[in-house]
């Protein structure tokens, strides 16, 4: 029997489905592509890695074209980039739940090598993809090389910087958050600073509520080439901010004052979506009470790179969100970002093992920057981030003296370097802060943000800013590790070079930047 899939889904479904078996196998034959979606992995381990793709040959239509019953998909991992020294394979469901999306869960293989995979159902292969093996725990890693990355509003640019990211041959990707942007299109397009901007491309359909919304947005954003070419290029950790559901939710709170127990049906189709569209384990999954999205993976004795969560269990932003006058809830010592069960997680694991570097990988800044940019006469902080939380943040930071710590922040939509030092920024250096900048959102940017030096003279730990758009590549030895802002000059055109825009350098043991 051959199901032919259509663009609105299965030709004569009625007929076909009702004499079909429960599992459409691979002798189907899509009318469409069905590998729109391109294909990715992540969260290695030293034995194997998830690879994902999701089955779409409409990628916008109900259901991404896709009739309502699992299909078996055929995956095969190769210790060769064509693809003939044959690792692993076998098969895998995309069941209609997930919306046909897959998840192989990789296991049995050479800890610390390259590996390429793919997908195919009937006469239609995905393209390759080239991931790696975490290093054995024993391993001496000597090098390794990253890339961090975040905040693409579709709307606001196009994705240049992930083809140069892809370039880069990075060992992994973290990305940090604000994959996708839960806004209605805006064909007339306003910027970031309430001024007309050029119009790059529209978002289709209207403000995300339900998973269909959410699904659909994830196919938008997936078919773009560059995202695609990042997926293939590096295994990821992928974890989530706050558009992924809704601007600055925290726990079960969102801005417009929903009943919380409204709000949780939004939030978990929207971290269903999120989960259909990573490549993560199936331990973040979510579930009734939400979703385990922290957890830790270690370079050898290297690196120990610890991946948080610092939306789901945060107390409410204080001071009534926003570029806030800091008003006495910062210091409310019932506060927290990270909840009592990932801060105890946490804190173990920077006690019990002794990496060389510590990577906290993580959204929100933890620098608690005076905002104003004038002669303002209190002082401003960012309430939806780590500075309208002290006694939450000392916490943290009295963990961090002596770890050998760098934090990996997004969100900001800048470029940020400093050290993260006690006493709300006058105490001692305990830890170094680099905020990458993001990948469109904001727009092109300027090579400097109006108010940046007064912020600079305001903030003595802060080292460096910058406003374009792009990543930042890591690379880190046993000695040092130094960071590379990578960025580009506009993603309102095309094709736009990628250039280094700084290089921050922090020497092991030294909680200190040099910015050349």
């Amino acid at each position: 029997m051959t199901i032919r899939i259509s663009r609105r889904g299965v030709l004569g479904a009625g007929a076909i489905l009702a004499a079909s078996p429960a599992i459409l196998r691979a002798q189907q034959l899509f009318t469409a592509y069905p590998f729109r979606l391109g294909i990715a992995s992540g969260d290695p381990a030293e034995d194997g890695f998830v690879i994902w793709t999701r089955l779409a040959p409409d990628p916008l239509e109900r259901h991404g074209g896709m009739p309502m019953a699992p299909v078996e998909v055929e995956w095969e991992v190769a210790r060769d980039e064509r693809m003939r020294d044959i690792a692993a394979s076998g098969t895998a469901l995309a069941r209609p739940e997930l919306s046909h999306s897959v998840h192989v869960e990789v296991g049995g293989l050479e800890p610390g090598r390259q590996y390429w995979y793919r997908f195919a159902i009937g006469r239609e292969r995905s393209m390759r993809g080239r991931t790696r093996t975490l290093p054995g725990a024993a391993a001496s890693v000597d090098r390794l090389r990253f890339a961090v990355a975040g905040c693409q509003h579709y709307e606001d640019g196009l994705y240049t910087a992930y083809r140069h990211l892809a370039a880069e041959d990075p060992d992994f990707v973290f990305h940090y958050g604000d994959y996708i942007y839960e806004y209605r299109s805006s064909p007339l397009p306003i910027g970031w600073d309430g001024q007309p901007r050029r119009f790059v491309r529209a978002h289709e359909g209207q403000m995300l509520y339900d998973i269909g919304d959410y699904r659909q947005r994830y196919a938008q954003y997936k078919m773009d080439p560059d995202l695609q070419a990042a997926h293939a290029a590096a295994a990821w950790f992928a974890s989530f901010d706050d558009h992924e559901i809704e601007n600055n939710w925290v726990r079960l709170q969102d801005q417009q004052g929903t009943p919380p127990e409204v709000f949780a049906l939004r939030r978990a189709m929207a971290l269903q979506a999120w989960y259909e569209h990573m490549p993560v384990r199936r331990s973040s999954l979510p579930g009734q009470t939400g979703i385990a999205a922290y957890r830790r993976a270690s370079f050898g004795g290297l690196l120990d790179l610890h991946v948080l969560d610092t939306r789901s269990f945060r107390s409410d932003q204080p001071c009534d969100d926003g570029f806030k006058p800091v008003c006495e809830v910062v210091t409310n010592r019932a506060a927290t970002v990270l909840g009592e069960a990932q801060e105890r997680w946490l804190f173990a694991g920077l006690a019990e093992r002794r990496p060389r570097w510590n990577a906290l990988a993580q959204q929100v800044m933890i620098m608690p920057l005076d905002r104003r940019t004038g002669d303002e006469p209190e002082e401003i902080r960012n309430m939806d981030s780590w500075g309208a939380y002290d006694v939450p943040r000392e916490r943290l930071l009295r963990q961090l003296r002596g770890k050998n710590a760098v934090v990996l922040t997004g969100d900001e939509h800048q470029t940020f370097a400093g050290e993260l030092r006690t006493d709300g920024g006058d105490g001692e250096a305990v830890a170094v802060e680099l905020v990458t900048t993001s990948i469109s959102s904001g727009g092109d940017g300027a090579d400097v943000r109006s108010g940046a030096d007064r912020i600079r003279e305001r903030n003595p730990f802060l080292k460096f800013t910058g406003d374009r758009r792009g990543y930042t590549l890591c690379e880190v030895t046993p000695q040092s590790w130094e960071s590379a802002f990578r960025v580009v000059c506009s993603v309102s055109t095309p094709d736009a070079p990628i250039a280094t825009l700084a290089t921050a350098t922090i020497a092991a043991g030294e909680p200190a930047l040099s910015i050349a």
